[in-house]
């Protein structure tokens, strides 16, 4: 599962980020790491872009991005 998989206001922990290069090391920074926790706060409405909630801070991520970021539902 990944995070453009899940819906409005589900809680996630990561597992690992499967993006190399640039967009994986920007990622990372923003606290995309393994067993980190998470929610989707809203998606747009074609589901591009993606806002999430991780480490007490909001970050809109591109649907491209969040199919590179492996999860697994933690419940609401």
């Amino acid at each position: 599962m990944v995070i453009s998989d899940l819906n409005n206001g589900d809680n996630f922990k990561i597992k690992n980020v499967k993006l190399r290069g640039e967009i994986g090391k920007r990622l990372a920074d923003m606290g995309f790491s393994k067993n980190v926790e998470g929610k989707v706060i809203r998606s747009a409405l074609l589901g591009d872009p993606i806002q999430v909630k991780i480490m007490d801070y909001n970050i809109s991520i591109r649907k491209s991005e969040a199919e590179g970021v492996s999860v697994e539902l933690i419940g609401k």
